[in-house]
């Protein structure tokens, strides 16, 4: 839970240069979209589609949709927007690179995990290889789909009109249509409060159906402070150094959940308690068992700032969703943390989206589950690097239910709760930028997990401000709150740094206390 940095996204990738041509462009197509492999290695490829435009005329927009195999994904791209619906991919131009003169040509590319190559492959509606429309007489795919209103039991979306002769649009819900009408907007009814749901349009008429726009996201309201229940409030609390008594600090506090760190590689994709303790070590299943035994719980936390973490070491989204979901089996859990930090994890491309896949898996697998990514911040807000990731797990519907800023460690200065609302309200406003949400819905899928006492550049952070910082969490609706950490919730004034205390004067278990109440 330190102080994040740069890094160096690729490593070690055996290239072999490959190209396997989707289009051979006829001169009487509109536009023809070629792919290539430009680097290719053992689980996944890196590749390019160049769209050219054949004819004497210039056009102003273009975009890429192809399907890709089960198993296979894209993780980073460049150069064009990406929009992801199941196995569907839309790539659309930037505002920079829409525009192409007759002959002109532009190009985008991506990294993918898995072998499989494009298929089903359109651009601009007809085929990548140039030709006619693959509907001839279907309308064109909607464009500018988006989430314009919501309630606690439905979402509206709404679209720009399709050109030429359109009988209606369709909305569907994966492969279900929840609406067809006549205008440019559906309301999708008897959903539940505070869910996630994701839709995609179509136009159609009497000749046929367009393909499916990108995909767009909404969330119900009526999430609430502590919306994920009594695990809203859930410090972190380690194995290591002086360890506190897990009972006598619920006795004394009445906190129920806490954040159990952290879970890391015991070796390649094999989790382990600390790196070193097996998932099923009698310590750990004891410490488990009496938080349970007292009425709560705990929550996982995979990763952190330092040891050798999981992300890296397993090769896939898949093979790290396998990995979780054995410590998920082991405690049959409600919720996990992911805590993407460093060079490693937080910084590099390849990491987080592996992370986010892994994700996306665990909650297909696990409806239930609550799913919490915890990240550095600045004062403004996520960094570059947490805005691509929250951007991500929108574009790979990753269905984060929380995400949670560490807001300390970022020179903060003297007031800890003015940097910490900042920090919240940037948070809030990438959310939204990323997933369409309103305010409110963008606060029930926040945290904020702060450090105690002493930050590790000298922050300090009182008692009286972590009470005003539970109260503003409170009062906006946000999801969790959590500290680092309850193994530090002593009072040691004027003290260094330290594991064991805070480093300022406090009761003990003060912060545990406040925390207890949020929610």
């Amino acid at each position: 839970m330190k102080l994040r940095r740069k890094v160096v996204v690729i490593a070690g990738l055996a290239v072999a240069a490959m190209t396997l041509s989707v289009a051979v462009a006829p001169a009487a197509s509109a536009a023809t979209a070629a792919f290539v492999r430009t680097s290719s290695w053992g689980s996944g490829y890196e590749a390019k589609f160049t769209v050219t435009n054949n004819t004497s005329s210039t056009i102003t927009s273009w975009n890429v949709q192809f399907d890709l195999p089960s198993g296979t994904s894209v993780g980073s791209f460049w150069d064009a927007d990406m929009v992801r619906s199941g196995q569907h991919f839309t790539f659309t131009n930037k505002g920079w690179n829409g525009t192409l003169g007759p002959n002109g040509t532009a190009s985008f590319g991506f990294v993918a995990a898995g072998s499989g190559d494009p298929t089903s492959c359109t651009v601009n509606g007809s085929s990548c290889a140039g030709g006619p429309p693959t509907n001839p007489g279907a309308p064109p795919t909607p464009g500018n789909v988006r989430v314009t209103g919501t309630t606690a039991n439905s979402i509206t979306v709404a679209w720009n009109a399709s050109s030429g002769t359109v009988t209606g649009y369709r909305v569907y819900e994966g492969t279900t249509v929840r609406a067809t009408v006549t205008g440019t907007s559906a309301t999708i009814g008897g959903l539940a409060a505070c869910t996630s749901r994701s839709y995609t349009v179509t136009a159609y008429n009497a000749q046929g159906e367009s393909a499916k726009s990108g995909a767009v996201s909404g969330t119900t309201t009526g999430c609430t402070g502590g919306g994920s229940g009594a695990m809203g409030a859930a410090p972190y609390i380690y194995s290591w150094g002086n360890v506190p008594n897990v009972t006598t600090v619920m006795s004394a506090t009445g906190i129920k959940w806490f954040t159990k760190a952290f879970v890391l590689s015991g070796g390649g994709c094999t989790p382990a308690w600390d790196g070193n303790r097996p998932i099923n070590s009698a310590g750990d299943a004891q410490q488990i068992a009496a938080i349970r035994a007292a009425g709560g719980d705990v929550i996982p936390s995979v990763g952190g700032w330092s040891g050798n973490k999981l992300g890296p070491n397993c090769a896939s989204a898949s093979a790290l969703a396998g990995a979780l979901q054995s410590v998920i089996n082991a405690y049959g859990l409600k919720a996990i943390d992911m805590d993407v930090e460093n060079t490693d994890e937080f910084e590099s491309e390849v990491v987080q989206d592996r992370i986010l896949g892994a994700l996306k898996i665990l909650k297909q697998n696990n409806p239930n589950l609550k799913t919490i990514v915890t990240i550095p911040t600045a004062t403004t807000g996520p960094t570059y690097w947490g805005t691509r990731l929250i951007n991500q797990g929108a574009a790979l519907q990753a269905n984060v239910d929380v995400w949670t800023i560490m807001p300390f460690n970022f020179g903060g200065g003297a007031d800890m709760y003015a940097s910490t609302v900042s920090a919240s309200e940037g948070l809030k406003n990438a959310l939204k930028t990323a997933n369409g949400w309103s305010d409110a819905t963008a606060y029930a899928h926040m945290g904020i997990s702060g450090m105690n006492g002493r930050s590790d550049q000298g922050e300090i952070t009182t008692t009286a401000q972590w009470a005003s910082v539970r109260d503003w969490a409170e009062s906006h609706g946000l999801a969790r709150l959590a500290f680092w950490s309850v193994n530090r919730d002593r009072g040691c004034a004027g003290g260094p740094l330290s594991s064991d205390c805070s480093s300022i004067a406090q009761p003990d278990w003060e912060f545990t206390r406040i925390t207890a109440q949020f929610g």
